[in-house]
C-alpha cells in the first residue's frame, strides 16, 4: 500500500478495486481513504494548520490537491486566510467571506509519509469492513449457522463464518462435546452487538431454540407451518422435551417428528450430541398438557392451583421416581415445557396434606366462628378455606348446605365478620407499633394484614411505598419443583438463594393491576403537591396575603 501513494493513476485505481473486491467493501470507501490518507501526507508537508483537501477521480485517478481559505479585510491567521487582493488573484469575483480555493502542486511523499498514509488506508479499510460484517449479521439472531471451528480459548469456542467470527461460550456449549479445530460445527445465532474490534457473534448449541430449528430443518411439515413446536426444553446432552401441535388434523404431529423409522428424530438426536428428545402433543387443557410431559410416568390427577400458578401431581407410588426423573430432570423438565411448578407427590402425601389442611381449616372456623367440631368440618367438606368466603358469599349459598337454614347461614356471616375485625384489629396495633403511617390504610386492596407485612418490610409512608415498582409489590413467590435424590429419599428443595422471592406481598395473590393501582394511589400525593405549588395557587396565595 505504501507504493499506492506514489504510483501512477492506472495503479491507483487498480490498487482501489483491488482491496474493494478483496474486503467486499465499496471501492467509493477506499477512495476515500486513499483521499484522506493523502490530505494527512500533504499537511505533514505544507503544515498541519492549512485546511487542505484532497480528491482522487474513481474512473481516471487524476489527483486534486488544494487547500481552502477564507477572504478577510486583515489577515490573522496566515495559513487559513488572504486578504481581498490576493483572493481576487485566486478567484475572480470573490468577496470579503468567501472561502475560496487555493490549488496546490502535488506532493512527492517520502517513505515516513508513504507509511503514515498506508496506516490511515488500513484503518479506514478495516472499519469498513467490520461495519460490513455487522450490516451483514445484525438481522440473522435466531438463524442456524455453519462454520468452521478456529480455536478454542478459556473454554470458549471461537468460530470462522466466512465473513466473520463468532464465539460459543462455555455455558453455551453441549456438556462433554469435543471442540476440535477445523471441523465443521452448527450453531443458533443468539445476539450480534456491535464492538470496536468488529461485531461480536454470540452463538449457542444449547439453546432450546436451536432444537427447534433443527427439527424444522429435518421436518418438511415444521418448516411449512403444518406442524408447530408449540414448547421446548431442554438439558442439553442429556434429555429435551418438546410439545407439538398439527394445525391439519389428517397429520400426526409426533410421528411426523419422528419419522419413518425414527430417521428424522434420529438426525436431531445425533446434531445434539445423543441428547433423548420426548415429543410430546401439546394441548391447550393444561392438564392434560402436563400428563404428556411427565411422560413416561403415569399421573392419577392434577390439581391446579392459578392463584399462585402452581400445579399438584399426584402419582402412584411406584412411579414417583420416574416422574422426578435421574436429579428431578423428568420434572424439571416438564415445568419448563409447561410453564409452571410442579410438585409431585404420592397418593399417601396427598392423602396427609388434604386431612392436614381440613384439620387446620376445620380448627380455624371452630375457634374464630364458635361453633362446635362438626359445623366447622361441613364448612371445610363445602369448600370454605378463608373467614371472607364464608362472610361475603351470597346468604342463599349457605343456607343451601344441608343441615342449614337462612338463620344459620346469617349468624355464620355475621360472627364471620365480627371475627374479620378482630383480627384487622390486631393487626391495626401491630402496625401502628411498626409506624406504618394511617395514610397507607387508605389505599385500595390493602387490609392490615398487608400493612403490618409492608411495615415488616420498612414500608412506612406513602413515599416508601411509591417508591416500589409493582412487580417489587406484588410479584409472586415461587419455589422450584419439589424433587428427590432417590426413590426413598427425604423430599428435597432448591436453597433459598435459588428460589424466586417474590415482591413484598407476593403471598396474598394481588393481582399486577391491583398492584398498579396501590402503586399510582400511593404516587398521588406527588402530582397534588406539584399542582399545589403551580403560579396558579401561587397567585391564589399572593392574592389571600393581600386581603
Amino acid at each position: 500500500m505504501a507504493s499506492a501513494i506514489s504510483a501512477n493513476k492506472a495503479e491507483l485505481i487498480a490498487i482501489a478495486n483491488a482491496v474493494a473486491s478483496e474486503k467486499m467493501i465499496d471501492k467509493s470507501i477506499v477512495i476515500e481513504a486513499m483521499e484522506e490518507a493523502i490530505q494527512k501526507s500533504a499537511r505533514n508537508r505544507y503544515g498541519a494548520e492549512n485546511d487542505i483537501r484532497a480528491k482522487l477521480d474513481p474512473q481516471s485517478g487524476d489527483l486534486t490537491l488544494w487547500r481552502v481559505v477564507e477572504v478577510v479585510e486583515e489577515v490573522e491567521d496566515y495559513f487559513k486566510q488572504v486578504d481581498l487582493k490576493q483572493g481576487q488573484k485566486l478567484q475572480d469575483g470573490a468577496a470579503i467571506g468567501d472561502f475560496i480555493v487555493d490549488p496546490l502542486p502535488p506532493v512527492d511523499l517520502g517513505r515516513i509519509d508513504a507509511q503514515s498514509a498506508k496506516q490511515v488506508i488500513f484503518q479506514k479499510v478495516r472499519d469498513a469492513e467490520r461495519e460490513r460484517q455487522f450490516e451483514e449479521f445484525k438481522d440473522r439472531d435466531g438463524e442456524v449457522i455453519t462454520g468452521v471451528i478456529k480455536s478454542v480459548e478459556f473454554g470458549h469456542v471461537i468460530v470462522n463464518l466466512g465473513r466473520a467470527e463468532g464465539v460459543i461460550r462455555r455455558d453455551q456449549q453441549i456438556p462433554r462435546e469435543a471442540a476440535r479445530v477445523g471441523e465443521r460445527i452448527r450453531a443458533l445465532i443468539t445476539k450480534v452487538e456491535r464492538n470496536n474490534r468488529g461485531p461480536q457473534i454470540f452463538l449457542s448449541r444449547a439453546a432450546p431454540d436451536f432444537m427447534r430449528k433443527l427439527f424444522a430443518q429435518e421436518v418438511p411439515e415444521i418448516y411449512d407451518g403444518i406442524i408447530e413446536i408449540k414448547a421446548a426444553a431442554r438439558d442439553p446432552g442429556s434429555r429435551a422435551k418438546i410439545g407439538v401441535i398439527s394445525h391439519d388434523s389428517s397429520i400426526d404431529p409426533v410421528g411426523a417428528c419422528v419419522g419413518m423409522k425414527g430417521s428424522r428424530v434420529q438426525a436431531v438426536v445425533q446434531e445434539l450430541q445423543g441428547e433423548k428428545i420426548d415429543i410430546i402433543p401439546w394441548s391447550e387443557d393444561i392438564a392434560t398438557f402436563i400428563v404428556n410431559a411427565l411422560q413416561p410416568a403415569t399421573v392419577a390427577r392434577v390439581v391446579l392451583d392459578e392463584e399462585d400458578g402452581r400445579i399438584e401431581v399426584v402419582v402412584p407410588d411406584d412411579q414417583l421416581s420416574l416422574a422426578i426423573g435421574r436429579r428431578g430432570q423428568n420434572v424439571r423438565l416438564a415445568s419448563q415445557l409447561t410453564g409452571n411448578q410442579i410438585d409431585i407427590m404420592t397418593e399417601e402425601e396427598a392423602s396427609e396434606k388434604r386431612s392436614k389442611e381440613f384439620a387446620e381449616r376445620s380448627k380455624m372456623f371452630e375457634e374464630e366462628l364458635d361453633v362446635d367440631e362438626t359445623l366447622s368440618q361441613l364448612l371445610v367438606a363445602e369448600g370454605f378455606a378463608m373467614l371472607e368466603e364464608v362472610a361475603y358469599v351470597d346468604k342463599a349459598e349457605l343456607a343451601a348446605i344441608e343441615g342449614f337454614d337462612e338463620d344459620l347461614a346469617e349468624e355464620l356471616q355475621s360472627r364471620a365478620l365480627e371475627a374479620i375485625e378482630r383480627q384487622e384489629e390486631g393487626h391495626r396495633a401491630i402496625r401502628r407499633e411498626l409506624g406504618v403511617e394511617d395514610d397507607l390504610a387508605t389505599m385500595p386492596h390493602l387490609n392490615e394484614a398487608m400493612l403490618v407485612t409492608l411495615g415488616k418490610a420498612g414500608i412506612k409512608t406513602l413515599d416508601d411505598l411509591a417508591d416500589l415498582a409493582t412487580d417489587e409489590l406484588v410479584a409472586k413467590k415461587r419455589e422450584a419443583p419439589r424433587r428427590r435424590n432417590n426413590a426413598d429419599g427425604p423430599p428435597m428443595r432448591r436453597p433459598q438463594r435459588e428460589q424466586d422471592k417474590g415482591g413484598v406481598l407476593g403471598d396474598y395473590g394481588l393481582s399486577e393491576e391491583q398492584g398498579n393501582e396501590v402503586i399510582m394511589a400511593a404516587r398521588a400525593h406527588w402530582f397534588e403537591d406539584e399542582d399545589t405549588s403551580g403560579p396558579d395557587s401561587q397567585e391564589a396565595a399572593d392574592a389571600d396575603s393581600t386581603q
